[in-house]
């Protein structure tokens, strides 16, 4: 399990790796350079609220069936039609909710007509996520990584064409533009991901079981739960910000908001690939009864070294990224932010680990207590902060919230599984968080240009990762020849 989680975690970022950050830092930059902070703040808004409520349209079926059909795969056709089913019937529920809770909360014209576009997007997203969680499960991961960056793709090739081709005026892309290049995108990747599962489910019959669809939604509700109120704790800032903030300066602080968060996500994106993976291993593992402690301490350590040198290597050059993203522009505050958001995005990375163990044993009593918990302390820290601190006050709302809900998640699967990481552990990965701070440090004292400084400095932190035996360089060198291979096939 330990081989083929090392090999497909390899893939997967590899794929992502080649994509996303163009995405990132090509298009979505560009996009907001050029429709401006107000409208992107506006959208962003207006996205994340449609986020919360994303849990209605899947009510936990995606995780559900991931874990159940890497158990038993001889259900998947029987699955894939019923569940399929539900989640027409909870699009119905998504739209009604969004409207009438965003009439409630002030939406109005423009608002409303973006959530509209908005909202039909994440059902699409939905539907593609529950599609490629039967592709998981079923552990053919080479399939799923391709299909996570299919969308990405399809945007990159659109809106280059629309942004720099010259054949449309750039006068006339809007923030409409950009997200109706997300639904024709969206549109084509599920096309696919539905042809790719009808190859392994044999005949399929079409027809109507409410009794079964029920009982699928019943299974799945405490999935709902969590997935619910994680979606709050992980994406409230932004509704937040645009909320309770006067009018003249919401917007624009949701747009200085999104400058930094859009690295924050485009790490977590990364980050939650991991869970990807591991979910259908984890469950595998935990039914045949077999040792999870070496697969945990593993997939821990690759990902608190990853983690730890891209935060702190944000951290240290938040003000060089800021300036070279959005030249021009005063990005005193989005650098803070940036900051802040680098050691929540350390925390969500580690809740990759433990909080997939502890869904895939079926533990969702605890995880929705302690989701819960980041769900009022989330609120009430908003409520105190954004007033006072604006942008920079959500994001040390999510800081505080992010580091609480990580370490409680930790204890309770170090408590249920019996993990013992040892203190040799811990002690390396203090020598490590120490030796690339310091490194990274130093490196901005180098009379260099910025960007030979950073380069050293990455360098350095990906040396100190081995010494330190947070990764082992002859397992990964074999396992990264090993995908290679498997690539090139």
């Amino acid at each position: 399990m330990n081989n083929k989680f090392l090999k497909n975690i390899i893939f997967l970022l590899f794929v992502n790796l080649l994509i996303k950050p163009f995405w990132i830092l090509g298009i979505d930059v560009s996009v907001q350079n050029l429709v401006g902070d107000n409208s992107y703040g506006l959208y962003l808004a207006i996205s994340q609220f449609s986020y919360l409520f994303y849990i209605l349209l899947d009510l936990g079926l995606t995780n559900f069936n991931n874990r159940n059909i890497a158990q038993n795969n001889q259900l998947l056709s029987k699955h894939f039609v019923g569940i399929s089913q539900a989640k027409i019937l909870l699009t119905v529920l998504y739209f009604l909710v969004i409207f009438i809770i965003g009439w409630l909360i002030g939406y109005r014209g423009e608002q409303l007509k973006l959530l509209a576009i908005v909202g039909f997007n994440q059902v699409l997203l939905s539907f593609i996520l529950y599609v490629r969680s039967n592709i998981s499960a079923l552990l053919l991961f080479k399939t799923d990584s391709l299909l996570s960056v299919l969308d990405r793709v399809l945007m990159i090739l659109i809106c280059s064409f629309m942004l720099w081709s010259g054949f449309i005026p750039k006068e006339y892309f809007n923030v409409y533009t950009y997200i109706y290049a997300q639904t024709v995108s969206y549109v084509i990747t599920l096309i696919i991901a539905i042809f790719i599962v009808l190859r392994h489910t044999g005949k399929l019959t079409i027809r109507i079981n409410i009794p079964f669809v029920i009982m699928i939604i019943k299974k799945s509700l405490p999935y709902a739960l969590l997935v619910l109120l994680m979606s709050f704790y992980n994406r409230l800032e932004p509704v937040l910000i645009e909320r309770l903030l006067p009018e003249d300066i919401a917007a624009s602080q949701a747009g200085v908001y999104a400058k930094a968060w859009r690295l924050f996500d485009a790490g977590n994106n990364i980050s939650y690939l991991f869970s990807v993976i591991l979910l259908p291993l984890f469950a595998a593992i935990i039914k045949e009864k077999e040792d999870l402690q070496s697969l945990v301490k593993q997939s821990f350590s690759i990902m608190l070294s990853m983690t730890c040198i891209i935060a702190v290597l944000c951290i240290f050059y938040s003000n060089k990224f800021m300036d070279i993203m959005y030249p021009e522009q005063n990005n005193t505050d989005a650098s803070t932010i940036l900051m802040i958001l680098m050691g929540s995005f350390v925390s969500v990375s580690v809740t990759y680990i433990f909080g997939t163990l502890l869904t895939a044993n079926g533990n969702l009593k605890q995880l929705n207590i302690v989701a819960a918990s980041g769900v009022v302390i989330n609120i009430t820290l908003n409520c105190i902060f954004i007033p006072h601190f604006q942008a920079v006050g959500a994001a040390l709302t999510s800081l505080c919230v992010q580091f609480v809900t990580c370490v409680i998640q930790f204890f309770i699967a170090k408590s249920i599984f019996r993990l013992k990481l040892g203190n040799a552990f811990w002690f390396r990965i203090l020598a490590f968080l120490i030796l690339i701070s310091t490194s990274t440090y130093l490196s901005t004292l180098l009379s260099l240009n910025w960007l030979t400084s950073f380069g050293l400095a990455t360098a350095a932190c990906i040396i100190i990762a081995f010494v330190t035996k947070m990764l082992n360089y002859s397992e990964i060198k074999d396992l990264v020849f090993s995908s290679l291979k498997n690539i090139k096939k």
